[in-house]
């Protein structure tokens, strides 16, 4: 058996398809644990959502900005201008897969390896019992009866440094959005989401999320996607992999192979515009 982790499909169906194909993906043998962002921005996110939820136990996928996106707009949100989600909203089957996605983990670990998964980045503050801790809460809210509260709730950027006596919303999220957001921070640890683009463009004072000295995860070998202008797959020195290589802007999609970091990609055509 193999697991694989699969970066930011983003509704690019046909290119997951070609990837599945290139690894020669047998649900009855291998794994799959998708970065996150199975949806938006591409053409095809009802048929990506259906395919990934109808593989049952052979894959699951954290959550990340654009899946709790696409859960927000089916309670009441605001519909944002690139949103490519009207398919999934319009579906006979639309319940069945939010249901789905919703019940889904923001952090996946490997049993017997300090390995993790997860979409976008962890605070320095953080070793991985206590965002573990953190994760369950969330996602026990999440897959609860008051989990459109949340939803509606969990937009802004504040608090934007993490303090244990957080509780409530302010905890909440302040954890999704390290979990789905996360790329740059001070080496205090407080977010800052606005900078996107690669290492050594951001300002003065503001280091990748996985850079921080100190940081209290550093142990463990984490997983992650959100960032697709990242311009390195593997930071050794860090020990992170991010696999989001910017398939939906034609760049690849990209999978690495759990038990001995094997990488393989395909190409994929431009589905959308950074513009």
């Amino acid at each position: 058996m193999a697991i694989y982790a699969i970066g930011d499909v983003q509704g690019c169906y046909d290119t997951l398809r070609r990837l599945l194909d290139l690894l020669h993906f047998d649900p009855a043998r291998d794994r799959l644990w998708f970065a996150g962002d199975l949806v938006n921005r591409g053409p095809q996110s009802l048929q990506t959502l259906r395919f990934v939820s109808g593989l049952g136990q052979a894959a699951l996928s954290v959550l990340g900005n654009h899946d709790l996106h696409l859960l927000a707009l089916a309670n009441g949100g605001r519909k944002g201008k690139r949103d490519t989600l009207e398919q999934v909203l319009a579906a006979a089957d639309r319940d069945q897969l939010l249901e789905w996605l919703r019940r889904q983990p923001l952090l996946q670990e490997s049993p017997g390896k300090d390995l993790a998964l997860l979409h976008a980045g962890l605070p320095p503050q953080w070793d991985l019992p206590l965002a573990r801790r953190c994760a369950r809460e969330a996602e026990a809210v999440l897959r609860g009866p008051d989990y459109a509260a949340l939803l509606r709730e969990m937009y802004g950027d504040q608090p934007d440094q993490w303090n244990a006596q957080l509780e409530g919303l302010p905890r909440l999220r302040f954890t999704i959005n390290c979990f789905t957001r996360l790329r740059y921070c001070d080496a205090r640890g407080r977010l800052d989401f606005g900078p996107k683009g690669a290492p050594g463009s951001q300002a003065a004072g503001l280091l990748p999320w996985f850079a921080v000295p100190r940081r209290r995860s550093s142990t463990t070998t984490l997983i992650f996607g959100h960032w697709s202008t990242l311009g390195q797959i593997h930071w050794p020195q860090h020990r992170v992999y991010g696999l989001d290589t910017g398939a939906i802007w034609g760049g690849k999609l990209t999978a690495l192979r759990i038990d001995d970091g094997e990488l393989c990609a395909v190409d994929s055509p431009q589905y959308s515009s950074t513009d």
